[in-house]
């Protein structure tokens, strides 16, 4: 519970509709977890009323503590094989032309689940040829050869959040970091795949990190931008620092796309997956901007 009263900018919609019922229904027939429910995300009764919903994969306990996220600490015991078709068949259901899957951190497993990963993304590929495939995935502990692995399988944007500027990793993350979180982005980028990360408001950052963060990421060639609220999901968590406004927010915006990102999603409520579609529906790469190639597809 929120102890601090949220502004009136930070109502969420609340869940309603055929269509919020039929994906509660999906997702529940398919045995799938959810980030939007684990992570108390504020949007789902909005994306699941658009027929929406980001599927988390590997179980839904985390090996790691953030001290922003909501989703379970403790020793994961799903190892489940079956769980790619399951999200295929989800995916294929929903009728997705775009479709977000993240996990929780899987630091017990050797290649931190880096096979599941890959296995779900070829499975949803297979069965939902025309779907965009976006992951949003844990740092891997920086191995390269198990993101590999997971880059292998061609999803279509690689996601990983920096969640927060440099100096106040250790205290939002605590076995994050910075470094690795930006190595994890280059290497994506350096094998020629569109990138996306985001960062949270309101945990104590300043406007100069906030802005030498923005600038970090576009360094690594990130291309796609989500800022959002911070909100504080039990009094156990890191407390609320500050509410940023909505017009700060739209500063940001206008402040990252003059930086260079192809798309900044910046908002109270923006998270990593929200309007996801409809964000890489507006990206155009580099190449396409300046006119020296067509744009790409919006469904490829």
């Amino acid at each position: 519970m929120q102890h601090v009263r949220k502004p009136a900018w930070l109502r969420a919609k609340l869940p309603n509709g055929p269509e919020y019922a039929r994906v509660r229904k999906l997702v529940d027939n398919n045995a799938l977890h959810t980030v939007c429910q684990s992570a108390q995300c504020p949007n789902m009764g909005e994306c699941w009323s658009r027929g929406t919903a980001t599927v988390m994969i590997l179980g839904n306990i985390c090996t790691r503590s953030c001290a922003f996220c909501a989703i379970e600490t403790g020793r994961p015991t799903e190892y489940d094989l079956g769980e790619p078709a399951r999200v295929a068949d989800a995916v294929a259901k929903m009728q997705l032309r775009h479709c977000v899957i993240t996990s929780v951190a899987r630091d017990d497993l050797k290649d931190g689940g880096a096979s599941v990963w890959a296995a779900t993304i070829r499975a949803v590929r297979y069965r939902n040829p025309n779907c965009a495939i976006e992951v949003l995935i844990p740092d891997m502990q920086g191995r390269l050869e198990d993101l590999d692995v997971i880059l292998d399988a061609r999803p279509d944007i690689l996601n990983h959040n920096i969640e927060t500027v440099e100096r106040l990793q250790r205290r939002v993350r605590k076995t994050g970091r910075y470094d690795r979180s930006r190595l994890v982005l280059r290497h994506a980028k350096s094998r020629g795949f569109t990138t996306k990360s985001g960062i949270m408001l309101g945990v104590g950052e300043t406007r100069d990190e906030i802005a030498q963060t923005m600038r970090d990421l576009r360094e690594d060639g990130v291309d796609i931008l989500t800022i959002g609220q911070y909100l504080q999901p039990t009094p156990k968590h890191l407390p609320v620092d500050r509410w940023a406004p909505p017009e700060e927010f739209e500063e940001w915006r206008e402040f990252g796309l003059s930086i260079g990102y192809g798309v900044v999603e910046s908002g109270p409520l923006v998270r990593s997956s929200y309007h996801a579609d409809e964000q890489s529906a507006r990206y155009t790469p580099p190449a396409a901007r300046d006119g020296s190639a067509v744009a790409r597809d919006e469904t490829a």
